[in-house]
């Protein structure tokens, strides 16, 4: 074997930490941004908010204005010309608005110039004007205060009440509960009655036919109820029967099975079908907490004067520059500066590089917006039967970019256009071939509307079918499998055709 010394030259790509940084900003969303941003607000002296100085200017401008303004009053009144500020009245004019608010203004009392002239800071803010509703768990604590329960069953209740999941259920084994709360079975069943009387009714119920049974319970007692879901047509020994053995027979829309096994006629189950579908299934749904998510759009597409134009939203996003005081100190700064120059070095090109960073993200955002409208215009104008297929790499080579990039910008990412406000993802939809094979694909998010649509018009009495909505969408020259009907109506949330079925009223 022989040593010998060999010089080579060659090219790879080397991720820098700045380069890192770059994509990084590229595939955050608006609310990440802005607190990646913020964060480098905070740990950069150099990066300042040009937004922020302006607000600080104006503020600062608006005090000098009003002190100069104060001081040419008490120069007027020391003058004596205080009487030819105050407009002159006539006695044959009526007065004006303008005029009647000067005299009455002059005639205010103390405590009502300040409880009127007051500013917005007098008030409390919107966030302190909001209430919130109670709970599951704080609406049944409150009864339980009020319960006879006392001393150890109140506790054993609380404990109860604290393992309740969020629909009302008991989901937790009662031998388990039995060790935590260190009592008898019986005496545990007992509280847990006590607790299923609460409101709302059926809460507490380990299990979908104890809840059902326990609101029947509660319609029964209560005569007063305005809606009272038992009728004279049907009995509660025969809807309770149905409750306890036949839920699943009740899921699947058999209902003469249900009838032949209890003896019944076919119109006598439909009347308890009906009280058992006027009946809650999850009790604890009048007190969950979903609340909407706000979306801010981070681009807008607008046409003006028959052009489309992608705007980019700024409102929110700090301006960021570098601050022209650290900028004066470094550059007056002499040799001798030290450690002081070099940090106040490597800080400026880290801020030159944010700033340059986030510039290019906004271009690259702007140019694959762009690029989506050219694909997507009939989209835009019509709606979405007019979504074409489109996939990552139609729009990569048409801006000259890689497919990982243009995952990175459209994640995350949402647009406001004339059909709402859509996730750029929504724009990328595989393609559903045609029968005909004329004409380009169409788009999958297209046939999902066509088949929500179908099912909408349908006979709820005699319910489509997949093999049926199949045969449908090829007579409009669409060729779809019957599974991937089965699949698009499962992300439509879509129950099967048995389970769509409705019953004769």
């Amino acid at each position: 074997m022989e040593l010998r010394l060999d010089l080579r030259l060659s090219q790879k790509l080397v991720m820098t930490p700045q380069l890192q940084q770059a994509i990084k900003l590229l595939q955050l969303s608006r609310l990440e941004l802005q607190q990646t941003l913020a964060q480098h607000l905070v740990e950069n002296p150099l990066l300042e908010d040009l937004a922020l100085e302006s607000q600080e200017e104006e503020t600062v401008n608006a005090e000098e204005g009003g002190e100069q303004v104060k001081e040419r009053e008490v120069e007027a009144d020391e003058s004596g010309d205080s009487e030819e500020i105050q407009p002159a009245i006539k006695e044959s004019e009526p007065l004006t608005s303008e005029e009647w608010d000067n005299i009455l203004g002059n005639d205010w009392r103390p405590a009502q110039r300040d409880q009127i002239g007051g500013g917005d800071d007098d008030f409390p803010s919107y966030e302190q004007t909001l209430t919130k509703p109670p709970s599951l768990e704080e609406h049944l604590e409150w009864q339980l205060r009020l319960s006879s329960l006392e001393g150890v069953n109140r506790d054993i209740g609380r404990m109860i009440i604290g393992n309740l999941d969020e629909d009302g259920y008991l989901r937790v084994p009662l031998l388990e509960l039995q060790e935590d709360a260190q009592c008898s079975l019986e005496h545990l069943e007992q509280v847990l009655r006590q607790i299923q009387t609460f409101d709302p009714p059926g809460v507490g119920a380990k299990n979908l036919a104890e809840c059902l049974l326990i609101q029947l319970g509660h319609f029964q007692h209560d005569e007063t109820a305005i809606t009272h879901p038992l009728s004279d047509a049907v009995s509660k020994n025969l809807v309770s029967a149905i409750i306890k053995d036949h839920l699943t027979d009740l899921q699947k829309k058999r209902y003469q099975v249900v009838a032949k096994t209890l003896g019944v006629t076919l119109d006598e189950v439909y009347e308890a079908v009906h009280v058992i579908e006027g009946l809650e299934p999850k009790p604890g749904r009048p007190f969950s907490m979903d609340s909407n998510s706000i979306i801010i759009p981070d681009v807008y597409v607008v046409k003006h004067e028959g052009e489309w134009v992608v705007l980019l939203n700024e409102d929110g996003l700090p301006r960021l520059r570098v601050s022209p005081y650290y900028r004066r100190l470094l550059s007056h700064s002499g040799e001798d500066a030290g450690k002081t120059k070099t940090y106040l070095e490597e800080k400026l090109k880290g801020a030159q590089w944010i700033i340059r960073s986030i510039d290019q993200r906004n271009k690259t955002i702007v140019k694959v917006v762009t690029s989506l409208i050219k694909f997507q215009e009939a989209f835009l104008e019509k709606g979405v039967q007019y979504l074409r297929p489109l996939v990552l790499k139609q729009v990569a080579d048409d801006v000259g970019m890689h497919e990982s990039t243009i995952s990175r910008v459209t994640t995350n990412k949402y647009v406001h256009c004339p059909q709402g406000i859509l996730e750029l993802k929504y724009f990328f939809n595989a393609g559903i071939q045609r029968a005909d094979n004329r004409g380009e694909d169409m788009s999958s998010v297209t046939v999902r509307e066509m088949i929500r649509e179908m099912v909408t018009q349908e006979n709820q009495a005699n319910p489509l079918k997949d093999q049926e909505i199949v045969a449908r969408l090829k007579q409009k020259n669409i060729l779809i499998a019957r599974r991937t009907v089965a699949k698009y109506r499962a992300e439509l949330h879509i129950a099967s055709a048995s389970q769509r079925k409705s019953i004769p009223i």
